[in-house]
């Protein structure tokens, strides 16, 4: 179905440099991603600090995007 987000409550249009710009943050959030999954993996690290960071990125991350969409719904 071509433009779905039309038929989801609280989404609207984008416009090409909002676009942009989430492709951009979600991209740096895959390398962000991809340096704790090789934190998580080295011995001698602290996994409960770096599973602590992986979700405060996480969030951060979800809070830009959300910053770029500015859904309507809570």
């Amino acid at each position: 179905m071509d433009n779905q987000h039309k038929h989801i409550k609280g989404y609207r249009d984008l416009s090409a440099d909002e676009i942009a710009l989430m492709n951009e943050a979600k991209a740096m959030a895959e390398q962000v991603g991809a340096l704790v999954e090789k934190m998580a993996g080295t011995p001698g690290v602290d996994t409960r600090w770096v599973s602590i960071g992986k979700t405060d990125l996480q969030k951060g991350f979800m809070s830009l995007i959300r910053g770029i969409a500015r859904p309507t719904t809570f």
